[in-house]
């Protein structure tokens, strides 16, 4: 594909993550970032009622696909907002159409579904950028040309009950998140999992526990929860002579270095370093645009997504394995 002036998008699923796309894609449009909203896809004809009339609406991904192989529709790219479950089907759609793709996370609920679609990706030369929206965090843009060494994690995602995604388990759901972004500053073999999780008010595991060893010696424990009475979601990590906290919610990096003193003592110096604040998910979308107009590989590529979905299904058989041990199934 060429550069184009003008990109035309379609949003597949307009629930509660493809209304923040919608949102973002309109924004850029009227920015005049080069970006048109073509088409919206929802098998909800109430939620197609509510878009404007000059953008098309279709009930399906096979009918709005239908469209542009028909030429009553152009389009280069899609956002794939639908239920996890139906993740491969419809990008694979997409894909096999010649369409850029940027994905929600996860990338797939199965290794097979996942490794299919980078292999399609790949084979077919276009983008496919999967959603894991903290690697777009300015506070881990701000940590991460810092990280030199980490030797341990420790990662808090908490979040109140909403009636949204419980398709999926907390792990897929919030964890994969810290998973990823831990899984990039590492950079190491896993060498030993642990992990425990408790259904609570879904049919899915909604809390969990995890602790992680590194073939460096790294440990990283997590803590995910979507049964909370509160918000949380920070990120702190220790290395050689350097202590750092990443609150996700505020963008905040809070640095804490050790340094010897006068007397031979260590003292504590911290420093809160300038973070150019932005969503999270606006730069997501200009970073996927900007990989379809320039054809280069996106932040976080196909493979990485696969990777942290391997993770975190290892995880949910850790989870399953301890939960017949206690007797809790």
């Amino acid at each position: 594909m060429s550069p184009k002036s003008v990109l035309n998008v379609a949003v597949f699923g307009a629930g509660t993550f493809g209304r923040n796309h919608l949102r973002i894609y309109r924004r850029l449009e009227q920015e005049g970032y080069g970006v048109r909203l073509a088409a919206v896809v929802d098998t909800d004809p109430a939620e197609l009622q509510r878009q404007p009339g000059d953008i098309a609406v279709f009930p399906s991904a096979e009918a709005c696909l239908k469209a542009c192989r028909a030429g009553t529709l152009a389009l280069d790219a899609v956002s794939v907002c639908v239920p996890t479950s139906a993740h491969y089907a419809v990008a694979s759609q997409a894909l096999q159409e010649g369409l850029d793709v940027l994905l929600e996370k996860p990338i797939a609920v199965s290794l097979a579904e996942a490794d299919s679609l980078v292999a399609q990706a790949a084979a077919a030369q276009r983008i496919l950028q999967v959603g894991l929206l903290e690697r777009f965090n300015p506070a881990v843009t701000a940590a991460a040309p810092l990280v030199n060494g980490p030797m341990f994690f420790e990662a808090h995602r908490l979040s109140v009950f909403h009636r949204r995604a419980l398709d999926v388990d907390v792990v897929l759901d919030l964890m994969i998140h810290d998973l990823d972004i831990v899984l990039s500053f590492v950079r190491s073999p896993l060498r030993q999992l642990h992990a425990v999780g408790l259904r609570i008010l879904s049919s899915q595991v909604d809390i969990a526990n995890v602790r992680l060893e590194f073939a460096s010696g790294c440990v990283a424990n997590f803590t995910a929860s979507r049964v909370s009475t509160e918000t949380v979601r920070k990120l702190r990590f220790f290395q050689p002579h350097q202590y750092l906290s990443i609150d996700y919610a505020r963008q905040d990096l809070l640095i804490i270095n050790v340094a010897p003193g006068a007397n031979g003592d260590q003292n504590l110096a911290a420093s809160k370093p300038p973070v150019q604040g932005g969503e999270p998910l606006l730069l997501e979308i200009q970073a996927f645009l900007n990989s379809v107009r320039t054809r280069t590989t996106p932040r976080v590529t196909p493979q990485q997504a696969r990777d942290g979905l391997a993770l975190a299904l290892e995880i949910n058989q850790a989870i399953q394995a301890h939960a017949v041990r206690a007797g809790l199934i």
